[in-house]
């Protein structure tokens, strides 16, 4: 007699799927909540103490560690010696295995879990169970996704009640995969809970969230994947509910414009052309935010990724109406917004919950062959330095807010970063220079005639007193920057004798 042994934690479409395997002549092993669950539909099974001789204990965690389970999923038909052992022992084969594993993730997002409830979630029989059938696969078909179900179920139909080898493989395939991304959270998990900053390895895991058409040039294959406990706003969190599916570039896009939209809490408006922001403004408004960031730089909006913090009403609607944009992400749309906006059948409309609480989390970057890990460039209030006026010259509280708004825009602009601002609006922005008075040539070229309380932000020191120059000679009469260069005091002194105020916060912002 075949068997099948089935324990699930997800129940979806259990009961379908076992009576498919008896009406192909399959005997049922199941346990615990399973078993009560198929015997409560009808279906009759065999429990596992039955099969064992010996009694679940120490509730429940010890049932499926026997070698007459594992016997049964192990030995290979192939080969006479096992044969031998099995029936020496009275091991029954087990050709099915469809177990899925104790909620761990979802028992780790809860907001009060306790260590020991985690601890108490972590599957062992189940992931036993699964890769000792997956390592037979040659003759035990093994289930762990719901999904999966009626792939068997149509090959038992089409092939007198088994499954093809290559689908054995693509399951057990399947398994792996699956036993060691739950494997991955509970290692990261452990490792968070003891403080483990540098583990001397890490297993990380994502859950595929969509196949991608191509990557950053139509040759390359794609897709995305996100995080499984990924609870910051970002873009994986966020939800598509108009336009056409999103490219591996908006994707890249849209996720630098929201990084620059969390470092605000009033209304800010986010434009982002090639992962670099080419417009950002705040305002009393929505409206008001978009309309400035528009006016930073209406021409390279075009094409552009538009992140706004706060929903957006029909005004702002009609104004995003008129330009060709790629993405809108916003919490929300008002209904005639969305009458506006949709009539753009490609304009990609997303909606993101910008009420999250900001995370201070890990970012990877690949390299060939390895991978780079480090926090996010995210400083608590208790982390910042104090800033510091290096000059004579004190900042007026207009270019004081206009720092802090430009410095926070320049976190997020590749290096060599030069941001130009006033308090409300970007004005020019100069990015990704192999120097750095060559960004700010770039920033002040694209602020040319808007000068009037503007300053200036650097994400690294000046190593020569030329950018400072540069700048005074411009317009600028405040600049921000970290400090710490050898020739301080070169660009002290230059700032000094055009009357510029500068600020030293201590703290640089690189982004590579």
């Amino acid at each position: 007699m075949t068997r099948a042994l089935i324990s699930v934690s997800d129940k979806t479409g259990i009961v379908e799927f076992t009576k498919a395997l008896i009406e192909h002549g399959v005997e049922i092993i199941s346990t615990g909540g399973t078993k009560k669950a198929l015997e409560d539909a009808g279906v009759v099974t065999i429990g596992i103490e039955e099969v064992t001789d010996f009694p679940e204990m120490m509730d429940g965690r010890v049932k499926t560690l026997h070698p007459l389970i594992h016997g049964g999923l192990l030995g290979r038909r192939d080969l006479e010696s096992h044969l031998s052992a099995m029936a020496e022992h009275h091991i029954q084969p087990i050709d099915f295995v469809c177990v899925n594993l104790y909620p761990f993730k979802e028992t780790i997002m809860k907001p009060d879990v306790t260590t020991a409830e985690a601890i108490e979630n972590i599957d062992i029989g189940g992931p036993s169970m699964l890769r000792s059938g997956a390592k037979n696969y040659a003759s035990v078909t093994v289930v762990v996704d719901p999904s999966d179900y009626q792939v068997v179920i149509d090959e038992l139909v089409a092939n007198e009640g088994k499954t093809t080898l290559a689908t054995r493989e693509k399951l057990a395939a399947k398994v792996f995969r699956h036993t060691a991304s739950y494997d991955a959270l509970i290692a990261s998990f452990l490792t968070d809970l003891v403080g483990e900053t540098e583990p001397e390895t890490i297993t990380m895991t994502f859950d595929r969230k969509q196949s991608l058409r191509y990557g950053e040039n139509s040759h390359q294959e794609a897709s995305f994947y996100a995080e499984p406990l990924a609870v910051d706003y970002s873009i994986v969190n966020a939800t598509q509910i108009h336009g056409k599916e999103l490219s591996y570039n908006n994707i890249k896009d849209a996720d630098a414009a929201i990084r620059i939209a969390r470092e605000f809490s009033e209304p800010v408006a986010v434009a982002v052309k090639h992962m670099n922001p080419c417009g950002v403004g705040i305002g009393e408004t929505v409206y008001e935010a978009f309309e400035r960031a528009y006016n930073a730089d209406p021409v390279s909006i075009f094409g552009g990724i538009i992140v706004l913090n706060r929903e957006v009403d029909l005004a702002t609607a009609e104004k995003l109406h008129g330009i060709f944009l790629e993405i809108i992400i916003a919490p929300s749309f008002g209904k005639s917004a969305l009458e506006v906006l949709t009539k753009k059948k490609n304009l990609r409309l997303m909606t993101l919950d910008f009420e999250h609480a900001l995370v201070k989390g890990i970012e990877a970057t690949s390299v060939l062959g390895g991978l780079l890990i480090q926090d996010q460039d995210l400083l608590s209030p208790e982390e910042t330095p104090e800033w510091e006026v290096v000059t004579e010259r004190q900042p007026t509280a207009e270019e004081l807010k206009a720092m802090e708004f430009s410095w926070k825009v320049m976190k997020h602009v590749k290096s060599n970063a030069i941001v130009v601002a006033n308090a409300e609006h970007t004005l020019g922005v100069g990015a990704g220079q192999m120097n750095r008075v060559g960004s700010v040539k770039i920033a002040l070229e694209q602020a040319a005639g808007k000068l009037d309380g503007a300053v200036l932000a650097s994400d690294a020191f000046f190593p020569m007193n030329d950018s400072v120059e540069y700048a005074a000679k411009h317009g600028i009469k405040a600049i921000i920057q970290p400090g710490g260069s050898m020739k301080d005091q070169d660009s002290i002194d230059m700032a000094n004798q055009y009357g510029v105020a500068m600020i030293f916060t201590k703290v640089r912002h690189f982004r590579h």
